[in-house]
């Protein structure tokens, strides 16, 4: 029985893997689950199409395929137009509001449109349009992202069934956006520092630096240029072998990984 062929979004990350990364095909098929015959076909069809990455931005999925499987007509489902990418970015911003719910929305207005993956790598392609950026690239165990997520979460006693509101904090590697999360009674430094505790233990190491926002348990004195920290928590950082590096205020971007994954959390 013949093999389903791989998405084009998983094809792109293959040719990453090889013309990037440098991996094996051992680690790539390891990597995508696939066997490592199916990497080598792969990569044939991407020399004799005489592909170069990276890719060119312009190149859609629909080129990408011509390229790769050339003779094999491609039948479209007419899945009518694209979401308002401007309504959804607006709502995002509200508290609440994840890229999943409104995926959702899109889906009930629209059930013969595109998947969840599909609203998310184009929402974010729409996003590199209109604000373009330069791509953070993170070595491993260099950075970890620490922050709380804006909402509390109920924790139920499973003894009295008494609801309790908790602050979650959540610590996203930078290179493998491997995620820690830990629910707190509130944002004080006493909590600030346990949940840091637990994270390294559950890591099991310490990241070179700790991205993180500019909280009152964390930073003293939120300036650009030369944020004041706790004394407490650079104690804990000097105990640990950790360097604090607080994000600049009003800088979303400097929070990156650790910003989507206290939305995502939630």
């Amino acid at each position: 029985m013949p093999t389903e062929r791989l998405s084009m979004r998983r094809i792109r990350e293959l040719l990453r893997l090889k013309y990037e990364s440098g991996l094996s095909s051992r680690l790539i098929a390891k990597s995508l689950g696939i066997s490592k015959g199916a990497v080598g076909i792969y990569l044939h069809r991407a020399n004799a199409a005489k592909l170069t990455w990276p890719l060119p931005e312009a190149m859609t999925d629909t080129s990408l395929e011509r390229l790769l499987f050339p003779g094999q007509v491609c039948v479209k489902t007419d899945r009518g137009p694209e979401p308002d990418w401007a309504h959804v970015d607006r709502e995002l911003r509200r508290p609440g509001v994840t890229r999943s719910l409104l995926w959702v929305e899109y889906r009930t207005d629209r059930p013969n449109g595109y998947g969840y993956t599909w609203f998310c790598t184009s929402y974010e392609a729409w996003k590199q349009r209109v604000s373009p950026t330069m791509r953070q690239r993170h070595a491993a165990g260099e950075k970890v992202f620490v922050d709380y997520a804006g909402d509390t979460i109920d924790i139920v006693d499973p003894i009295t069934g008494e609801a309790q509101a908790m602050k979650l904090f959540v610590g996203a590697l930078g290179a493998s956006s491997y995620v820690y999360c830990e629910a707190r009674p509130s944002e004080g430094l006493g909590d600030w520092i346990g949940c840091h505790v637990g994270m390294f233990a559950a890591f099991g190491g310490v990241a070179t630096i700790t991205v993180c926002d500019n909280l009152k348990a964390a930073v003293t004195n939120p300036d650009r240029y030369d944020p004041g920290l706790n004394r407490t928590y650079q104690d804990m950082a000097r105990h640990y072998g950790t360097t604090i590096l607080p994000a600049r205020p009003y800088k979303a971007r400097d929070k990156g990984l650790g910003s989507y994954c206290t939305s995502s959390a939630m």
